[in-house]
């Protein structure tokens, strides 16, 4: 089964969409909302292969969300607007549907969504350690100790408690490894949100150094830092 979920704040169009997912056997709807943070919350604690998600919401809009998850699931964009269409595309969006939405629209977006063979990332379930190689060697780095990583051209620098790492990778990519602790706060920093010890407005301070927060990544930051009752 394929465990959907739906992202919006019209009514009218969740419904819509609840309809459609009702006539797929292959899909199990898992949440309808029209709170974008319920669905941040949720997302964290249960599976979602893929999501109806709406862009232009209240408090915090589709690629808002979109931007600040590490492991997103298949994405189909619902929405009114199209001038998001070229950045989506770097989001593991499937598919682009433009409101109202027409059933037949909906099939051929699903079919997209059987064609890519959705599988989910594989987590670090039991897994303790970030597996790299620097300088041609493997290297394991504790999760515990990776304070933030930094875009750095084409290269990540990977802050850590003794050491930082450079290595040739991208954000994206280097987020399918991570815990759920880790979390992207500005288009060129993921932070380890355990290793957090002071909280302001536009950085988190961790250790010594103030790793910044962008208005883009502001409202996930501090809801996954509520979570752990770090705020």
């Amino acid at each position: 089964m394929i465990k959907v979920g739906i992202v919006d704040d019209e009514i009218l169009a969740r419904k819509v969409l609840e309809e459609y997912c009702a006539k797929i056997n292959s899909f199990e709807l898992v949440l309808s909302t029209g709170n974008p943070l319920e669905f941040v919350n949720f997302a964290q604690q249960n599976d979602v292969d893929l999501i109806f998600l709406d862009i232009e919401m209240p408090e915090l809009n589709g690629m808002e969300i979109l931007r600040s998850m590490i492991k997103p699931p298949k994405v189909i964009l619902t929405t009114a607007y199209s001038e998001y269409a070229l950045e989506s595309y770097d989001y593991s969006v499937v598919d682009y549907l433009l409101k109202p939405v027409k059933i037949e629209r909906f099939l051929k977006a699903i079919n997209k969504v059987s064609a890519s063979k959705i599988t989910q990332p594989k987590k670090n379930i039991g897994s303790e350690e970030l597996q790299i190689k620097h300088d041609g060697m493997p290297v394991n780095i504790s999760f515990k100790s990776i304070l933030y990583i930094q875009s750095f051209g084409n290269y990540l620098k990977i802050f850590t408690d003794s050491r930082m790492y450079l290595i040739s990778e991208t954000l994206i990519n280097i987020t399918t490894l991570l815990s759920d602790n880790f979390q992207r706060t500005h288009k060129s920093y993921i932070s380890n949100l355990e290793r957090v010890t002071k909280i302001t407005r536009t950085y988190l301070l961790i250790e010594d150094k103030k790793v910044p927060v962008s208005a883009m990544y502001k409202v996930i930051v501090f809801e996954k830092l509520k979570v752990l009752a770090k705020i």
